[in-house]
């Protein structure tokens, strides 16, 4: 099966099934040297984890990371680093009636083309449950560019359905403590949590957007050809469960302006380069321009909703299906440890890949 690796130089593989016996992933291609703080992977995790709040599933796992190798007295080795979370709190019966049932937008289907057979339980590996590798990947490459670069990467909730935030990147303060809804506008917050109350209390699902901020990148990360910076931010994405969009900087909403509003004039800030305006959103060319670098993330919402719908099964019968087991009315708040995390993995890794580029 390929496609489980992510990143060139700095480079996760993960591994494992919703309903096995545990999820991992290998890190391959972190320096030594890097002093690991194993409680700052674990919260990472924590704020991914199911059953933190009556708006998330109520599975409840504790998703504790297990350090397998390639760290020694807390400082890596430079060997791949492998790591091990253990699934707890599998339900496999939940799924015994979708056993022959395609369930509407899920990878059902899909994967039993592919490959002949799929794991009904949970989705198997097509879960998002996956994503928790992911997070304890990313929360490495998090702590590499923050030790080698001073790297600040803030993701947040900026819109849950129609209940959007409006205010500037600027004005918003990422040091308070995150809400349930990781809406850093509490106004917002409290129109969002309405809205998922109510698909919540009447079995419908959400989506939304989560935006995300990335200071102190220097300038000069990135490819100028087929591994733009942008481009490998957006397939890190995209592979994420349930996200349909990606934009960066002033993304669709250029195609609506002119040159002159939306080229990025430059100016001597601080003795170097620097924009007046960030609609690049931090990458030209597909190169860092050491500005801020803004994107967003659009999500579908969860396709396991509580209503009754039609679908077929294997033998090609027209069938109804309503689906049980566990899940989110809207993943958007557990999905930013995500999104901070896929940005972390793709900046780890042109970072280290940047090093060979010139004396």
């Amino acid at each position: 099966m390929a496609g489980n690796s992510f990143g060139q130089v700095f480079r996760l593989t993960t591994f494992g099934e919703s309903h096995g016996a545990a999820i991992g992933g290998i890190v391959d291609g972190c320096p030594a040297g890097l002093h690991l703080d194993t409680e700052a992977v674990q919260r990472e995790l924590d704020r991914r984890r199911p059953g933190q709040s009556d708006l998330s599933t109520p599975r409840k796992e504790s998703d504790t990371v297990e350090i397998l190798s390639g760290v020694f007295e807390n400082v890596t080795t430079g060997h791949p680093i492998a790591f091990i979370i253990r699934n707890a709190d599998q339900r496999s019966k939940d799924y015994d009636k979708l056993k022959d049932v395609y369930r509407p937008s899920h990878a059902d289907y899909v994967h039993e083309a592919k490959y002949g057979l799929r794991d009904h339980r949970g989705g198997g590996r097509s879960s998002a449950r996956e994503t928790a590798s992911r997070v304890a990947g990313g929360a490495i490459a998090r702590q590499l560019l923050k030790a080698a670069l001073g790297v600040e990467i803030n993701g947040y909730v900026s819109a849950i359905a129609e209940a959007v935030l409006e205010e500037p990147v600027e004005s918003l303060d990422f040091s308070l403590p995150e809400n349930e809804l990781r809406c850093p506008h509490p106004a917002t917050a409290a129109r969002m949590r309405t809205l998922v109350e109510e698909a919540r209390d009447s079995g419908e699902t959400l989506g939304g957007v989560v935006s995300c901020v990335v200071k102190g990148i220097p300038a000069g990360l990135g490819e100028p050809v087929f591994d733009k910076l942008h481009a490998d931010l957006g397939k890190a994405m995209l592979s994420i469960n349930a996200v349909k969009g990606f934009e960066i900087g002033s993304g669709f909403a250029a195609a609506k302006m002119r040159g002159s509003e939306h080229n990025d004039a430059f100016e001597i800030k601080d003795g170097k380069p620097a924009t007046s305006t960030n609609h690049s959103g931090g990458v030209q060319g597909g190169i860092s321009n050491g500005m801020n670098i803004n994107f967003g993330v659009a999500f579908k919402p969860v396709a396991s909703i509580k209503k009754a719908q039609n679908t077929v099964n294997r033998q090609g019968e027209a069938v109804n299906v309503e689906i049980g087991g566990r899940h989110d009315p809207c993943v958007l708040p557990r999905a930013v440890p995500i999104v901070e995390a896929m940005a972390a993995l793709v900046l780890a890794d042109h970072y280290l890949r940047n090093r060979t580029v010139k004396l």
